[in-house]
């Protein structure tokens, strides 16, 4: 498995997600299997949220990398949506209320129906329960969790004020230990046109860590969707830097930031979709093999993650990342 080094990491190229599955034991068993074995194959990424599976997911993270040894894991989490606690089996309502309303951490008049939230003092209890569930003193790397999600109730101005805030709270992890970056795990936000009310402009974002960080500021990572049905990524000029029109992952090459994939192989449904001629051209047979070496043959792409509950689907995926990636000027000759 190749690794990249960034910035002091070594990080694989494939990443393990733990999105989708179950409440139930057999799935939780079948991730931790998944993270076990993929590590032993040179896989080190492993890539989860707090809101995922109610927090199932960030415990079986957590056991996994006390059994494997902390260090040999780059964990990255995320907060920005309202959680729930599923062990607990408490009322939903009452664990809100208790958890967030009745201790000032969230104000309902700036929530949004969905129940995502941008605020210092949110992200600072999500956080500890990160550590918490993860069974860690510390973070590899935390995202905010889709922040664009803001962009469609509020105003843009509090929005870039609250983004500040919480880099202001990420950059004081940084400093006592907690945390190694962060960085902002988006959908829409880095593949819409710049008119779009969800647009999020790279260098804007990266001006208010250093106004925060200083040039030494530690917001190196996004997390967007990229695959074959999903191309905006790397297509869509919607970034500008020193005055020139870049796509995003070409905007990350730049300004130094290190990108994570998500939606890869689009939660599967890339699967019986590839046409044959584009299995041809990569000289693959697999649609799945297809999708994933179109994502890792993209200029400017660091880390494909891959939701992966099963052995049989990690060892599919393995099977390409053995397997060289295309040359650059062939993958840009699609696009010809």
């Amino acid at each position: 498995m190749e690794k990249k080094n960034f910035l002091g990491l070594s990080i694989s190229e494939l990443g393990v997600g733990t999105y989708l599955g179950d409440l139930d034991q057999a799935t939780s068993e079948g991730y931790k299997q998944v993270i076990r074995t993929a590590y032993t194959r040179g896989v080190n990424v492993v890539d989860t949220a707090i809101v995922y599976r109610y927090m199932k997911s960030e415990r079986d993270v957590g056991a996994v990398a006390k059994e494997l040894g902390r260090e040999n894991l780059i964990i990255s989490t995320k907060g920005g949506y309202v959680p729930y606690d599923i062990d607990l089996r408490a009322d939903p309502k009452d664990y809100f209320y208790e958890n967030f309303i009745n201790t000032g951490i969230i104000n309902l008049q700036e929530m949004t129906p969905q129940g995502h939230y941008l605020g210092a003092k949110f992200i600072e209890w999500c956080f500890n329960k990160s550590l918490e569930n993860l069974q860690t003193h510390y973070i590899d790397i935390y995202f905010l969790h889709n922040p664009e999600e803001q962009l469609n109730f509020f105003p843009r101005e509090s929005f870039l004020r609250k983004l500040e805030e919480c880099f202001y709270f990420l950059e004081e992890m940084v400093r006592v230990g907690k945390l190694k970056f962060y960085g902002l795990a988006t959908w829409s936000g880095f593949r819409v046109l710049p008119a779009s009310r969800q647009y999020l402009n790279l260098r804007e974002i990266l001006d208010i860590a250093q106004r925060v960080g200083g040039k030494d500021h530690h917001m190196r990572f996004i997390q967007l969707p990229y695959n074959l049905g999903m191309t905006e990524a790397f297509t869509l000029k919607n970034q500008e830097v020193n005055g020139e029109k870049l796509s995003t992952l070409s905007a990350c090459q730049r300004l130094g930031i290190y990108t994570y994939i998500s939606a890869s192989i689009y939660q599967g449904n890339v699967i019986g979709r590839v046409p044959q001629k584009l299995k041809e051209f990569f000289g693959l047979e697999k649609d799945v093999h297809t999708a994933l070496q179109f994502v890792r043959s993209t200029p400017g792409v660091g880390t494909a993650l891959v939701g992966m509950s099963k052995l049989k689907h990690l060892e599919e995926n393995l099977e390409l990342f053995e397997k060289p990636k295309l040359e650059e000027s062939k993958f840009l000759s699609l696009f010809n």
